[in-house]
């Protein structure tokens, strides 16, 4: 194939007019070059130029080169884009292949890692398939498989259908895949409110005296436990907790449940910190906003309505609704001002020495605003980027409101780096050891021990009606 396209080559390769492409050419936008009255137009960075702007879709295909790096091999699901897989790498792993449905995210990751394998919709690939698409054969050791499900089926915002929604049976198809691959770990990742999901929600205006108890799938904790029953069953031990970001080395008060499975059959011992809020434990302490803002040059950002930029004059850094008078309260919060709650996520500023609260994939909407420590707007991309620990450089396809939803969706890439050296250790067989008494967060009965002592009254879901799934 030529490496360079004529000017109708390119309009068709991007479903756009030959008019569009020339004016890509006069502004540089595309690497071209003119010869007479022709536009030669290089391939690479037509590709490139496609898959930022969403012109050009990423399609699946498997890894285009495999390259022998003498590297524990990864495998990723439901990747993003793919800040837990960068610090999976900043470890040592040699991830093979990308799983990702999401528009952009697919065209994120074909921008930055071209050569990967990637893969759409978990659903329909069989583990052979998977395999055959990284380059692996059967008879390969793969080390690793890492994924975060989709969160929205278990988290405490939304409806918590748990397993009864499709998102909750990719979370089955990925175990049911990686157990069937069989690596030697098995990471898992989701939000808090994994841990307490039923394997059924019952609407809370359905229960009470007048309503039968609820039945064995409605008890809380009962998807998570479910997940576990199978893990044992495929002969893996666990462990997990509830992990804040902070305590890694990010610049983020974020929380996931990471649950590190091992076929060693030895339980895996929990994280390592490298950081703790007053610097306890000998280790350093939490990273801050200004920090990791530092030297930031470029500054893309959406912009605050004038409305609200009324009440964010009057706020200094560390701010937000509270500080302002009153009869100003009432006013900037509307009818939110008698909702229950904190309410702490209404014209917030950042504090300049604090790491930030958890970033949103909208930076901008009223009740989980975050504003510059001083100016008045909205955090930038970059400013993003650098939160979440993706590099300067790292490209981001689409525009920018999907830029903020891919990254703020994100796991920060050093909790992926804790995760892949305690993985590298376990597969090593080398010694861990945890400080302890270290606080992983600020919630209680969250690590494996308590939660299954918490939730004992919970029997073994191996009858469930869920089991028919798998």
């Amino acid at each position: 194939m030529s490496t360079e396209l004529s000017i109708k080559e390119a309009a068709s390769t991007l479903g756009v007019s030959v008019q569009r492409v020339r004016t890509l050419c006069r502004e540089g936008l595309i690497t071209s070059r003119k010869l007479g009255a022709s536009w030669f137009i290089d391939a690479q960075s037509l590709s490139r130029y496609g898959l930022t702007t969403a012109h050009k879709v990423a399609q699946d295909h498997p890894t285009y080169e495999v390259k022998r790096k003498n590297k524990p091999i990864a495998l990723s699901f439901f990747s993003g884009a793919m800040g837990l897989d960068l610090g999976i790498e900043r470890a040592g792993f040699d991830i093979r292949l990308a799983c990702e449905v999401d528009k952009y995210c697919r065209q994120t990751i074909a921008l930055n890692k071209p050569d990967m394998a990637l893969i759409g919709d978990i659903n329909n690939y069989s583990a052979d398939e998977v395999l055959e698409y990284a380059g692996l054969s059967k008879n390969d050791e793969v080390d690793l498989i890492i994924g975060g499900p989709p969160c929205q089926a278990f988290s405490t915002a939304g409806k918590r259908n748990g397993f009864n929604d499709d998102r909750g049976n990719a979370f089955l198809t990925f175990l049911n895949v990686a157990l069937s691959i069989k690596p030697k770990v098995i990471v898992i990742e989701n939000v808090r409110g994994l841990l307490s999901c039923p394997m059924k929600h019952r609407p809370h205006e359905m229960r009470g005296v007048e309503y039968p108890d609820l039945i064995l799938d409605e008890l809380p904790g009962g998807a998570l436990n479910f997940v576990l029953s199978l893990i044992e069953k495929s002969g893996y031990s666990y462990s997990f907790n509830l992990y804040n970001s902070a305590n890694f080395g990010t610049p983020q008060i974020r929380e996931r449940v990471v649950i590190v499975c091992s076929r060693d059959k030895r339980k895996p011992p929990f994280l390592l910190p490298s950081h703790s809020e007053s610097g306890d434990f000998g280790l350093k302490k939490w990273r801050t906003f200004r920090q990791a803002t530092k030297g930031i040059t470029e500054c893309h950002h959406m912009n605050f309505p004038e409305k609200r930029l009324v009440y964010y004059r009057m706020l200094k850094e560390g701010q937000n609704w509270k500080s302002l008078p009153e009869h100003l309260q009432k006013e900037a919060l509307g009818k939110s001002y008698y909702a229950g709650g904190g309410k702490t996520g209404f014209l917030r500023r950042l504090a300049w020495d604090k790491p930030t609260p958890t970033l949103v994939t909208h930076p901008a909407m009223p009740a989980t605003d975050l504003a510059h420590p001083t100016e008045n707007r909205p955090l930038s991309i970059e400013e993003y980027k650098r939160l979440q620990e993706f590099p300067d450089d790292w490209m981001l396809a689409g525009p920018l409101v999907e830029q903020y939803k891919q990254v703020g969706n994100a796991v920060p890439a050093s909790l992926g780096t804790a995760i892949g050296t305690l993985v590298m250790r376990l597969i090593n067989g080398e010694y861990v050891e945890p400080p302890v008494g270290f606080s992983y967060s600020r919630y209680r009965l969250t690590s494996d021990v308590e939660w299954k002592a918490n939730f004992s009254h919970i029997p073994a879901l191996d009858k469930s009606p869920q089991a028919a799934l798998f």
